[in-house]
């Protein structure tokens, strides 16, 4: 069968190309229908078959789409992908280093912190990205109706007074439809004690047309609701993604961006200095870029933390402090996200430099 490239297979779907059921419908799941999508050669199809046994393969049109002439190294095609490394790079790392597991009073719902437990509602997602930290999950089938799960993670909310702000994650919850969300957000915002939600999901950067104006009006009416999404390349920000992004700000809905460093990706001054300066200029705060963390099928993505705070250093003698993230290593048990600014050769010159400054404050 002839090849068809992305322009072409968008023109094809017409106006069912900004319909996210219909994006959400045609995901492609098999490296094979890139040589449909985009005449690109499946390579090493037995390794190919080996990492989807372990890590399957989902990718929106609209993504795909957004990915160079070139597959080779392209930083959404990476980013998407499936890659032999998965399963060859560190296979001894663990499949849960956050220890999510154990800390789950009713299945799926983690409190980690006193004040805020993550909900995760649903399973499914737009894409898997191919650095998710919850890999462990993707082929997980979840057990009861959502009702049945959601009434249990609020009844556990409810008699837990000291839990004010609910995150409301998956998987992607905006895979989820409307009145699916709706029962979920009725079900945490009438709990008395619960004063914020937020919400978690990356479809602003790989299915944008899911932010309509049926959902911000739904959104709205559960104020204060905060946004969180994860932009981590530049190529991300498309007039697409800056339309859904202005909409949730126009609905009141703040927006801020959690970042993953990725080897290979976004771990040069110039690419990272492009995308937070990108999300500056579409009101989207950048807000943690996280160190990528020791996941198993994702050791290949991972920079040491030493070069992470060299960029930071960089990026903060280039960037307005509006563009600047916290760059945090999240660790296991009570620790949580822990700042890497490490006293660096940069930051010791200063010391010495204006030491009697700094006696001053003593």
């Amino acid at each position: 069968m002839k090849h068809r490239s992305p322009s072409e297979i968008r023109c094809a779907a017409g106006s069912l190309w900004r319909d996210w059921r219909w994006q959400l419908k045609n995901r492609l799941t098999s490296p094979a229908a890139l040589a449909f999508y985009r005449g690109t050669a499946v390579k090493n199809p037995d390794e190919l078959k080996q990492v989807l046994d372990a890590y399957p393969m989902l990718v929106t049109p609209y993504y795909l789409s957004l990915i160079g002439d070139s597959v080779e190294n392209d930083p959404i095609a990476m980013q998407c992908l499936p890659d032999f490394r998965e399963i060859t790079c560190r296979p001894d790392y663990p499949r849960d280093p956050l220890e999510e597991d154990t800390l789950m009073p009713v299945p799926k719902l983690i409190h980690r912190y006193p004040d805020r437990a993550l909900a995760m509602v649903t399973g499914g997602c737009a894409i898997y990205c191919r650095h998710c930290n919850r890999k462990r999950f993707w082929r997980e089938q979840g057990s009861g109706t959502l009702k049945q799960r959601v009434g249990k993670m609020a009844r556990y909310i409810a008699d837990n007074p000291q839990i004010r702000e609910v995150i409301i994650s998956g998987g992607d919850p905006l895979t989820l439809t409307d009145e699916a969300l709706k029962y979920i957000l009725d079900s945490f915002s009438s709990i008395g004690h619960v004063e914020v939600l937020r919400i978690g999901s990356r479809v602003p950067a790989v299915l944008p047309m899911r932010i309509t104006r049926e959902l911000c009006r739904l959104l709205k009416r559960y104020r204060p609701v905060w946004f969180n999404t994860q932009f981590n390349h530049p190529a991300e920000i498309t007039k697409e993604a800056a339309r859904a992004c202005n909409m949730l700000v126009e609905a009141g809905i703040p927006v801020s961006n959690q970042s993953v460093l990725l080897k290979g990706i976004n771990d040069s001054p110039a690419t990272m200095q492009k995308l937070v300066t990108g999300l500056e200029k579409i009101s989207v705060r950048p807000y943690y870029l996280f160190h990528c963390e020791p996941v198993r099928g994702t050791a290949h993505f991972r920079t040491d933390a030493a070069s992470g705070v060299r960029l930071m250093e960089e990026l903060a003698r280039n960037c307005s402090g509006l563009a600047l993230p916290r760059y945090v290593a999240d660790l296991p048990g009570e620790a949580g996200k822990v700042p890497l600014l490490a006293l660096s050769e940069q930051l010791k010159k200063h010391l010495d430099k204006h030491q009697e400054f700094f006696d001053f404050f003593k």
